[in-house]
């Protein structure tokens, strides 16, 4: 079996809020000396086979990928699943469930922006949309530069789009049993993304890995782009403590948005098990 270092098993394209496409995404990967690759766009798999077909182009072996968004104790959290079955119809269907809300939360959030002089903001997001089916805060964010409101996008997270500020709309995703269970079933791994970054109290973060583990959770992702060398330490630690395999991801989105490119990240502790060693016989 390959031993992987340089693993990237989190990643967006344009199929839902990233600006590359699948194949210019492998060829970064690639480019930056990634080993394995998972694209992994939000509730959406539609661009799988693309990116399969282009690692496979280039020599770069591949997982499938998705980042499921579930609603946990009034929270977003994100749930990545790794090496299903990309043609499996309950996780097809599961997540055109999940994305039918988004228009008409857009469509709120458009409501608000106008209230505080902000017009037109839905339409301004559908420029930056590849699927309008899955438009989000990001697309909102990149008009709001465009238009002059803010002078980059973690200004519009700071003024606009987030709980209590102007167009924040919350949304009921998926459950942590749905989401766990779709992957699952697919053949796949589930792993909870950059945990570091839910503000949730010491009791409640413990609460979402029992659950998570219970439902058949596998993972977590303790080296990621929004996670701090601290964190780093301690998501490893979560991860000896509940048994899971730990994961590996930028979260890249953009060369000009993401502050950590594909294949840029420190490795992982060699003591830690892995996902891609649970996922051995899917990688492609």
């Amino acid at each position: 079996m390959p031993t992987f270092q340089n693993a990237d098993l989190h990643c967006h394209s344009v199929v839902s809020d990233g600006t590359l496409t699948p194949e210019a995404l492998a060829a970064r990967a690639k480019g930056n000396g990634v080993e394995l690759w998972a694209l992994t766009d939000h509730d959406e798999i539609g661009g799988q086979h693309r990116a399969a077909a282009a690692a496979r182009a280039v020599g770069l072996p591949y997982l499938t990928g998705v980042e499921i968004s579930v609603t946990f104790a009034d929270e977003t959290v994100h749930i990545v699943g790794l090496g299903f079955d990309a043609d499996d119809p309950a996780i097809v269907q599961g997540l055109a469930d999940t994305r039918g809300g988004r228009e008409k939360r857009a469509r709120e959030m458009s409501e608000q922006l106008a209230k505080v002089g902000i017009d037109s903001a839905y339409e301004g997001a559908l420029r930056y949309v590849g699927n309008p089916e899955l438009i989000s805060r990001t697309h909102f964010a990149r008009y709001l530069v465009e238009a002059g409101y803010c002078k980059d996008t973690p200004e519009v997270f700071r003024k606009y789009l987030t709980d209590n500020k102007p167009g924040f709309v919350p949304h009921r995703w998926a459950t942590l049993s749905n989401a766990v269970g779709w992957i699952t079933q697919a053949g796949g791994v589930a792993v909870i993304a950059h945990p570091g970054r839910y503000k949730f109290s010491a009791t409640a973060e413990y609460a979402l890995f029992s659950e998570f583990k219970q439902h058949g959770g596998k993972g977590v992702e303790v080296v990621t782009g929004s996670h701090t060398p601290p964190e780093y330490i301690v998501y490893a630690d979560m991860a000896r403590e509940f048994g899971l395999a730990a994961s590996r991801g930028s979260d890249f989105h953009s060369p000009d948005e993401s502050h950590t490119d594909l294949g840029k990240l420190p490795y992982l502790s060699q003591d830690l098990p892995t996902v891609w060693d649970l996922l051995a016989d899917r990688i492609q």
